[in-house]
């Protein structure tokens, strides 16, 4: 039997969102992949625990948001006490060693993915696929990591062509998936809620 190829996605999810189902759906077209997993993150060590709501609903959230069964739910990060990507990843791997997994992230947090404990192990540990946000483009592409992974990139071989065989690319190894400027955002929902709506017109 091949090897699963798995998408992981991870975050506070405070809260999921349909930009996060419309990031896994195209990862699981574009990639190949066999499933996304929904690594939901205790808590962010860069965000501040105040605006971040309980781990368990922010699990059932996401749960009752999600309907499809390639994508998938994990409380992995709590189960097994890891707090950074870093660490998370070599954890997976040790654990799933016939898996072959995939760092899903958007352009904000390729931006600023320097600021991330380890960040260049994230880099050669898993191939990274890059999903464009509204407003991050310029600063992802020009930013320090993108800059010293350059010679890594990974290209379609035409522009929207799925990338099938991405997840067996060897580290390091990162695309950027250029049509999927899906407008929401966690903060934008939760400013909407602050607001009563207002935000939201």
């Amino acid at each position: 039997m091949r090897s699963k190829k798995i998408g992981l996605l991870g975050g506070s999810f405070n809260p999921a969102h349909d930009g996060h189902l419309y990031i896994s759906e195209t990862a699981l077209k574009v990639l190949g992949l066999d499933e996304v997993w929904w690594l939901i993150s205790p808590q962010n060590p860069l965000k501040s625990a105040d605006d971040t709501q309980l781990f368990e609903n922010r699990m059932i959230q996401a749960k009752a948001l999600c309907s499809n069964p390639a994508i998938r739910i994990s409380d992995f990060e709590r189960t097994h006490g890891q707090t950074y990507t870093s660490d998370t990843l070599s954890k997976l791997k040790e654990i799933y060693p016939d898996c072959q997994f995939v760092w899903l992230m958007g352009a904000d947090n390729l931006a600023q993915i320097p600021k991330w404990h380890k960040w260049a192990n994230i880099f050669e540990t898993v191939p990274i696929a890059v999903f464009d946000r509204p407003g991050y483009t310029f600063k992802a592409l020009g930013g320090k990591a993108a800059r010293t992974y350059a010679n890594h990139r990974v290209f379609p071989a035409s522009p929207g062509r799925p990338i099938l065989d991405f997840a067996t690319r060897s580290t390091p190894a990162w695309t950027f998936v250029t049509h999927t400027k899906h407008k929401l955002s966690s903060t934008y929902i939760r400013k909407c809620v602050n607001n009563a709506g207002s935000a939201c017109s």
